[in-house]
């Protein structure tokens, strides 16, 4: 087992401003380079919240270095973590370090680019039926054609295979390709399985987003069967896939739902610049590629070069320079009070984990953590602890919590 403390209390803070959140006093924003897109907010507070800092003191510590390219994690409610792995196994990993072998029965995945095995979650009932959730890139018969699977499965009581494996549901249509299949998963408490889905990348391949008739740039909506959800809001249109719960988004790699309001947030991938952070409601359109306050890789404008459009949502919050957000949580617990309710999401080329404090709707504080390891952080829970447990690309499982 590899442990390393990082230094607590790092995010910026500027005392000479009185107003409060929490017990903490806002201060200039963490991010102080400069855009890459340039767009304005539309509103105060869309962007580049006042930094905040933790006053509790915690410490963040590696508990294994010894996983291969994580992606997904989910808590068990032994404090165990089930994590995926990219290139196709599912392990166990005990909140002391230990590294189980390989799953048995985990399905062949298309490992290629940012394709492989992705996101997982476990049933409500986990607890009494062992079922287990996740997704992956799956081929399809013909050509090199694939698409963004959602498969379930039975963890048997030693943990060593899952039995009864089927995929419920594909995301279609089905492409050549080996970027943007989005891929988190959640559950609501009437039981509905929320999966997420990307555009596939390509621009030609963007114009799915607003299509009624396609999976992709979607939040779907599934019974545990993998059927659309009854009162699905496109359920009704003549065409529209019913599963369906919102439209217009590019790569969404974080999703979970306000542990008081019950709402459904996520944040996702722009282009560069232009990540956004989105309070998700039923048939609501988020825009993506019509209005975007990114710009392409290559500094082109995209479409025409609008950030809104009556009709689209705006998101509640966006970053530029971006965040390339991955998975997130929102914190429960009361073990570091200040954190209730805050949320936590991964950044992958930013190397940090963003805790936003929200006030409602509305992000009122930004603090950038563990940003001395120098990780891609892909995914973040909250573990049965109170403490939050993060994996990384390039390999580690960290612990943040209170000393």
């Amino acid at each position: 087992m590899v442990t390393l403390f990082s230094a607590c209390n790092t995010g910026t803070n500027d005392a000479s401003k009185e107003e409060a959140v929490g017990n903490e006093t806002p201060g200039k924003p963490v991010e102080t380079r400069p855009q890459d897109a340039g767009y304005k907010p539309a509103f105060a507070g869309q962007f580049r919240a006042p930094g905040v800092q933790t006053t509790t003191p915690y410490e963040a510590r590696v508990i294994t270095d010894k996983l291969a390219k994580p992606w997904g994690i989910a808590a068990m409610p032994d404090g165990r973590f089930l994590i995926t792995e990219k290139a196709g196994t599912m392990r166990i990993v005990s909140a002391d370090g230990q590294v189980s072998d390989k799953i048995a029965g985990v399905p062949a995945v298309v490992d290629k680019g940012q394709g492989g095995l992705l996101g997982v979650t476990l049933d409500p009932d986990f607890g009494s039926n062992r079922t287990v959730y996740w997704t992956f890139t799956e081929q399809q018969a013909g050509g090199n054609l694939n698409l963004t699977a959602v498969a379930k499965g039975v963890l048997s009581a030693d943990g060593r295979r899952l039995d009864n494996v089927r995929v419920i549901y594909r995301a279609t249509p089905a492409y050549e390709g080996d970027k943007h299949y989005g891929s988190r998963l959640a559950f609501d408490k009437a039981g509905n399985l929320y999966v997420t889905t990307a555009d596939r990348y390509e621009p030609e391949r963007r114009k799915h987003a607003q299509d009624v008739t396609s999976s992709l740039g979607k939040v779907l909506r599934l019974t545990k069967e993998g059927q659309p959800a009854p009162g699905g809001p496109f359920a009704g249109q003549s065409g529209a896939k019913a599963e369906i719960y919102s439209m217009g988004h590019r790569n969404i790699q974080s999703i979970d739902f306000h542990p008081q309001t019950g709402a459904l947030w996520i944040a996702e991938m722009g282009p560069q610049g232009g990540d956004e952070l989105n309070a998700v409601e039923p048939g609501k359109n988020y825009g993506w590629p019509v209005i975007t306050y990114g710009i392409e890789y290559n500094d082109d404008k995209i479409g025409n070069a609008i950030t809104q459009k009556e009709g689209l949502e705006q998101p509640v919050y966006f970053w530029d320079p971006v965040l390339s957000p991955s998975g997130m949580t929102f914190y429960r617990s009361n073990a570091i009070p200040e954190w209730q309710n805050n949320l936590f999401i991964g950044g992958l080329n930013s190397h940090h984990i963003a805790r936003l404090v929200l006030d409602g709707r509305w992000v009122v504080g930004e603090e950038r953590l563990v940003a001395d390891q120098q990780q891609r952080f892909r995914a973040v829970t909250e573990g049965t602890d109170g403490a939050l447990y993060a994996i990384t690309d390039e390999g580690r499982l960290y612990r943040i919590g209170k000393k």
